[in-house]
């Protein structure tokens, strides 16, 4: 049974209310003013309270901002004999969850207790969706935080894999077989820098592409340049976001474009610049090329190893809706996308 104050200094009214608001299931209190209500509201919980507009000492607009003073306040039904519209206003404005003009009779009864109902039935469908909200907040912090743990994981996981892989490369007696064992592990640290990426940022649904792929792009460089030899690398990335899976999908181009060109553009005593650039094309597209100004290659020549790349970067092309143009000449190859953001 729904618990209710009602402050009035009309010992009469008060008791003709309690009467008729217990017949119809509520479990009336009165209080004869301001400082008797708050009293009670301060001893002991009430779902709903009723305030008479004309009192003396404080009116019931003063005594409502004493209620909505309090921790979790109880909703507020204003009640006075004036029909002015200014008066309802100031109630409304002041945080009044309705407003009732009285009178007497069983007319007036009803329609307080219409008012009771609507507004307690308000006041608990709107705990109950802050409790929902509340919730989902809790497990969507719950799932983030989940959903971190799990990335930090496999970024540790693909590390120690690329560690694993670095050091079959550097043990293995073929060239052709290191090359393929450094390929693969650039693969693997695409991927695991994505990861690390998400679980050391705020973000968990989308890559940040200069921090991502400046720090993947040395790291290549640091694979296929000699220590103390000086950098080839330029680049230069716009403040772009990414979703992961189109991130993976960059980082695996850039990382296979940049790589090829440091295996075929230019002999190893041969300077040479290779440059990678992904600049926005307007505000829903990018743009990714790399180029190098080295030997180029003829139209139609098949690809130079054993062709894995070629067909990683046409994959990771389609899975951002684009393609891969090449351009090239007796110097110098261009390699340019298209994708949306």
């Amino acid at each position: 049974m729904p618990r209710i104050l009602y402050i009035d200094d009309d010992d009469g009214l008060r008791l003709l209310i309690r009467r008729a608001m217990r017949r119809r299931d509520f479990d009336m209190e009165t209080a004869a003013s301001a400082e008797e209500g708050i009293a009670r509201l301060t001893a002991e919980p009430f779902d709903l309270v009723a305030v008479d507009h004309y009192m003396p000492g404080k009116d019931g607009l003063e005594t409502m901002a004493l209620i909505a003073a309090f921790a979790n306040p109880p909703p507020i039904v204003y009640v006075t004999g004036s029909e002015e519209s200014r008066v309802a206003v100031a109630a409304l404005k002041a945080g009044a969850a309705d407003y009732v003009v009285k009178t007497i009779g069983e007319d007036f009864f009803d329609l307080l207790a219409s008012s009771f109902r609507q507004v307690l039935e308000r006041a608990h469908l709107v705990r109950d969706k802050a409790r929902a909200e509340a919730d989902l907040r809790l497990s969507n912090e719950r799932l983030a935080a989940l959903l971190k743990e799990a990335n930090h994981r496999v970024a540790n996981s693909l590390q120690i894999v690329s560690a694993l892989v670095r050091m079959q490369a550097s043990s293995a007696t073929g060239e052709e077989a290191r090359a393929a064992l450094r390929d693969t592990q650039q693969r693997i640290t695409a991927i695991a820098q994505v990861h690390k990426r998400l679980y050391s940022s705020g973000e968990i649904d989308t890559v940040d592409l200069p921090d991502y792929l400046s720090t993947l792009l040395s790291e290549v460089e640091t694979t296929w340049i000699a220590p103390g030899a000086p950098g080839r690398l330029r680049f230069e990335i716009a403040p772009i976001r990414l979703a992961t899976d189109k991130a993976v999908s960059v980082g695996v181009i850039v990382t296979e474009l940049v790589s090829n060109a440091f295996k075929y553009a230019y002999r190893e005593d041969e300077p040479g610049e290779i440059r990678v650039s992904l600049l926005a094309d307007g505000e829903q597209t990018f743009v990714l090329q790399v180029e190098d100004d080295g030997c180029g290659y003829t139209a139609g020549e098949g690809p130079k190893g054993t062709g894995t790349g070629s067909k990683l970067v046409r994959i990771m092309a389609q899975s951002l809706g684009s393609d891969i143009a090449i351009e090239h000449g007796e110097r110098g190859v261009r390699a340019r996308l298209h994708a949306a953001i």
